[in-house]
């Protein structure tokens, strides 16, 4: 499937600014330095690390890739590394290297894709979908989903699709960060409900709509976007 153009004139997001969100809360890298903010306080974690390229959630832990020293490393909690070379990206099950390669959180070879994804995200199907070359593909049979793809990966409740800025499809409605405002969409499209908000990325803690900004602010929101 070819990816229809984008409706939002605004610029596209900076994909070196990833953030994971999870049932314990969001973690995120911005230039570098990895941190984490578990729900319901999300007060800032940012223990010194090696520069990281992405952050995951599994297990309960949050975890950085850093590439340097070739692993992968809980943020806060118990400290656990799993050596895996040059990773390049994680999802809730699954850890990326540069050649595609991949590996589980306990350390176990697992299927992967040929070449290195850009991205990388386990669906609301529980499937791993990654950006690779340009195309958006479903991990577990090699599909291309679509040609073309957007720079970000955006959960869904049945899987996962690319976009160019970030947001969140919900059973409520979509969540997108334009760069200037956080808007719900509703199934046709139309913008149902709008707040100020600055650049950033939005994802699902539980029922809450959590967004962070670069900078480490984390906000919550509930489905009608008030904020909490």
């Amino acid at each position: 499937m070819v990816r229809a153009a984008p409706s939002s004139t605004a610029a596209p997001a900076d994909p070196t600014f990833r953030a994971a969100f999870g049932p314990e809360g969001v973690a995120w890298v911005a230039g570098g330095r990895a941190c984490v903010a578990r729900a319901p306080s999300y007060r800032p974690n940012c223990p010194k690390l090696p520069p990281a390229v992405d952050v995951g959630w599994n297990g309960g832990d949050a975890w950085a890739a850093v590439p340097g020293p070739g692993a992968v490393v809980t943020l806060d909690r118990s400290a656990q590394t799993v050596v895996a070379g040059r990773v390049t990206a994680l999802s809730t099950t699954r850890i990326y290297r540069e050649d595609g390669s991949a590996v589980t959180y306990a350390g176990a070879d697992t299927r992967g894709v040929i070449g290195g994804p850009t991205a990388a995200l386990t669906g609301g199907d529980g499937n791993d979908y990654v950006l690779l070359a340009g195309n958006l593909m479903r991990v577990s049979d090699g599909a291309r989903l679509e040609q073309g793809a957007g720079p970000l990966l955006v959960a869904t409740p049945t899987g996962a699709q690319s976009a160019d800025l970030p947001a969140v499809v919900t059973v409520s409605g979509r969540y997108r960060l334009s760069g200037t405002r956080l808007e719900r969409l509703d199934a046709t499209g139309r913008v149902v409900a709008t707040v100020a908000h600055g650049p950033g990325r939005v994802g699902l803690v539980g029922s809450e709509v959590v967004t962070v900004s670069p900078d480490g602010q984390v906000r919550s929101f509930g489905v009608d976007l008030q904020e909490r």
